[in-house]
């Protein structure tokens, strides 16, 4: 992806194409983006290549800095805080997690609302994205959403105990989710006791026994070395794991319209490489776990 990119640059710049780009200040405004993940993940990926081209497209009048593995904010809501008061610039949350600010949002985590990613990414390019953006910017104010990605490839269930045949064999195991509606009340469904966890307190809780199991993506599970203590995976492939990009609102709007345009951009660029990531992972991750 950044090889892809680089190539861009040089011919845009060699043709021209970022001639009326702003000139860069003596100080750049710096964008900060943070996220839990780590430099394996595809929110890296995507991050340095937002990096690269809105640093290039605005000839040094935009810096970024990335802060992964929660060196900016520790957990989801410290994180949320952080971007709605306008200490973080841009930060990444999935679809339940965005269910703290908007609850309405959840619907996107219904159990096989997607059939593919053709279909998902074909509705997160549509006016459906628009539509979200601009209720949040309603009904929230401070965050805009700037485009919806993928992290993690698809929800899976995984075990450490035993493996999971059907819905039956959840009964009675002790799933880590996260603190959304939907998540929890499919697992209560299923007979599960669900166990909302951070993320960054997952893999301490797998290997103690907390939980019995989690719904993550495999390159994710894989990332983090969940299969250190994970045992079992069935490929349910229940959810698309939606990444949602938001940008702090007062930070957007204190940019200038060309610059708000290069930004715009770079989230395009930031969202094709993070959704091709985990398909071109998602095989090595595979044979990881095994």
């Amino acid at each position: 992806m950044t090889i892809r990119f680089a190539s861009f640059a040089a011919t845009a710049a060699a043709l021209g194409v970022f001639a009326a780009a702003p000139v860069a200040a003596q100080s750049p405004k710096v964008l900060k983006i943070a996220f839990l993940g780590s430099e394996d993940d595809e929110d890296y990926d995507g991050s340095q290549v937002f990096k690269t081209f809105v640093e290039a497209g605005s000839n040094g009048a935009l810096a970024v800095e990335i802060y992964p593995n929660g060196r900016f904010c520790s957990n989801a809501d410290e994180c949320s805080e952080a971007l709605l008061d306008g200490r973080l610039d841009v930060y990444i949350t999935t679809n339940g997690g965005l269910a703290g600010w908007y609850p309405p949002a959840q619907f996107l985590d219904l159990p096989y609302l997607f059939p593919n990613d053709a279909v998902a990414e074909c509705v997160f390019d549509g006016p459906l994205t628009q539509k979200l953006r601009a209720a949040v910017l309603e009904e929230v104010g401070a965050a805009r959403l700037m485009a919806i990605s993928n992290t993690g490839g698809w929800r899976n269930i995984a075990t450490t105990k035993k493996p999971v045949h059907g819905p039956q064999d959840v009964a009675g195991l002790k799933l880590r989710t996260i603190g959304a509606d939907v998540q929890i009340e499919l697992v209560k469904a299923l007979g599960g006791s669900p166990t909302p966890i951070a993320w960054p307190e997952v893999y301490t809780s797998l290997a103690t026994g907390v939980v019995d199991g989690t719904k993550n993506g495999i390159t994710d599970i894989v990332n983090m070395k969940f299969q250190d203590s994970l045992k079992y995976l069935v490929l349910d492939g229940h959810a698309y794991m939606g990444a949602l990009w938001w940008m702090s609102e007062e930070t957007f709007q204190g940019l200038s319209a060309a610059e708000q345009r290069i930004v715009f951009d770079g989230f395009q660029e930031l969202k094709w490489t993070a959704r091709q990531v985990p398909k071109l992972k998602a095989v090595a991750a595979y044979d990881t776990f095994r």
